[in-house]
């Protein structure tokens, strides 16, 4: 039979409720089934979640709106101001008569936002056109205009009656462009101006020819040729280097923004597999370093010689031919085209995705998409337009990975300038920059990590201690309550007494200083 004591210990225990118990009564919700809420639910639980929730759409919102008036506007602006600079044409007198001289004065007046005119003397270019012709193709100039040797010449010559075969007046003056170094400048700006102009100035020649003539009453119409009546002076546009494969614009602008999504898969990647393996926390600084550098230029290597097969499979030309001034010329590199088109996007990988390795370090994965938009936008505002067309600011773009790739790729395919070994060297230094920029990020990421990581093994330690003397205290109260109940049956039982007062100083549980007994005889030493 228990005694009064247990009973009132028993009560005094059962009186109070325990952790557990309180936070079912006073958190009903935390005991919600799973996959149970609704959104609009009014319980505790339900609406700080939502809270939460709307809060961080609202901040990424935010984030994401000034994003696009700071980042877009690189590119919008790109646009709206072009041209914002003239681009420079030549203009040579190679006939030094009547037809150089007027055409020369009159292209000079002309001046336009897209073109402006520079005038070179025919000394300058010892071989004739031809030297004019490889001025164009080294892009010393955008466009150049050459009046052609002996065209005023021939012209007089006809008006005399001293040609009978038909005159061709579109050989007095030929105009040289290359379409492939930016097929949208050529389509939109130079083209399009050159026509207009040199139209002009034929229209003009041809009425004050005429008036000439008409005041003449010496030269004999019916024994001209009528060409030179009609047209006495016209042009011919050389397209020295044709924008001829509808494909290349994949490699040359648009598969650009894929190359960098590309590398951007494999920086996620990367970020999952050492999360999912725990290799982020269990290698050591440089092995963690070497891993984060070596492995995605291993798979960018892949990545790139698929990209360069696809665009073979579509037919890319990495060989081909291209007539220059109706001689056949083969490609800069032959047959190794291919071979070329692979490293400079696998350079072009690298120095676009290791960026973005170092900077998802730095930006966490939670920022590291902003990264990415300015990343993409700041390189593609630079390859459609001209950088000499584009206000100043964009003179950056003479550093642009993009602008890198697109060069080199249009002398593989089009034979434009060289200057691959520029190219591949930019994209060089971009890819040395990331190779020191990873290790202080990573290691400045590492200090931080093992910082947090001390602390909290700090408060673990801690807490396990307290623990330990929590237990320690619970045994010693046994111990206690073990001896009161021995003294309580070696005395009997009369009266409520008190424990001694040694043993209820070695308790360190104040409920336990003071137990109830059985009755035990008043005449006994210890009892009140």
């Amino acid at each position: 039979m228990e005694s009064p004591g247990s009973e009132r210990r028993s009560s005094a225990a059962g009186s109070v409720p325990s952790t557990a118990e309180d936070d079912r009564l006073t958190s009903p919700a935390t005991n919600k089934e799973p996959f149970s809420s609704q959104f609009l639910d009014g319980s505790g639980l339900a609406t700080k979640a939502r809270q939460l929730y709307m809060k961080i759409l609202l901040q990424r919102t935010c984030l994401i709106i000034v994003a696009m008036f700071a980042i877009f506007s690189i590119y919008w602006a790109a646009l709206s101001h072009v041209p914002a600079r003239s681009l420079e044409g030549w203009i040579v007198d190679f006939d030094e008569g009547r037809i150089g001289q007027t055409v020369v004065g009159q292209l000079d007046k002309f001046s336009s936002p897209a073109l402006s005119w520079k005038v070179h003397e025919a000394s300058d270019f010892p071989n004739g056109a031809a030297d004019l012709i490889e001025a164009v193709v080294e892009e010393r100039c955008w466009v150049a205009v050459a009046i052609n040797r002996g065209s005023t010449a021939k012209l007089n010559l006809a008006l005399a009656g001293g040609v009978t075969a038909s005159y061709d007046g579109s050989s007095a003056i030929t105009a040289y462009g290359i379409e492939a170094r930016n097929e949208n400048a050529f389509r939109t700006l130079l083209r399009p101006t050159l026509d207009n102009w040199l139209n002009q100035v034929s229209h003009d020649f041809a009425i004050d020819l005429f008036k000439d003539m008409a005041s003449n009453s010496s030269i004999r119409l019916a024994s001209i040729t009528p060409e030179a009546l009609v047209r006495p002076v016209y042009f011919t546009i050389q397209n020295l280097r044709p924008f001829d494969v509808p494909v290349a614009t994949a490699v040359t602008f648009v598969g650009l923004i894929y190359l960098l999504i590309l590398s951007f898969f494999v920086v996620n990647s990367g970020i999952m597999a050492r999360a999912a393996s725990g290799l982020e926390r269990q290698l050591t600084l440089g092995s963690l370093i070497r891993v984060r550098m070596v492995t995605p230029v291993l798979i960018y290597l892949i990545l790139s010689c698929f990209y360069s097969l696809v665009s073979m499979m579509f037919e890319l030309p990495f060989d081909r031919k291209c007539v220059l001034c109706w001689i056949e010329v083969h490609n800069r590199f032959g047959r190794s085209g291919f071979l070329v088109f692979w490293m400079i996007s696998w350079f072009g990988m690298m120095a676009a995705g290791l960026a973005l390795e170092s900077m998802v370090t730095l930006l966490t994965i939670k920022y590291i998409q902003i990264f990415l938009i300015l990343w993409i936008i700041s390189n593609v505002s630079v390859c459609l337009w001209p950088i000499d067309a584009l206000p100043k600011v964009y003179t950056y773009g003479h550093a642009a990975p993009f602008y890198q790739i697109s060069r080199a790729v249009r002398t593989i395919v089009f034979r434009t300038k060289n200057e691959v070994g520029l190219n591949f060297g930019i994209l060089l230094v971009w890819i040395l920059i990331s190779c020191i920029t990873l290790p202080v990020i990573q290691w400045y990421r590492r200090r931080e990590e093992v910082r947090d990581w001390l602390k909290q093994r700090e408060n673990e330690k801690g807490s396990r201690d307290f623990h330990k003397t929590e237990g320690a205290s619970e045994a010693d109260s046994g111990l206690l309550r073990a001896q009161a109940q021995a003294l309580h049956a070696a005395l009997g039982s009369i009266s409520t007494c008190y424990i001694p007062v040694g043993l209820m100083r070695a308790s360190s549980n104040p409920v336990l200083e003071i137990a109830s007994c059985d009755p035990i005889p008043h005449e006994s030493p210890i009892c009140l």
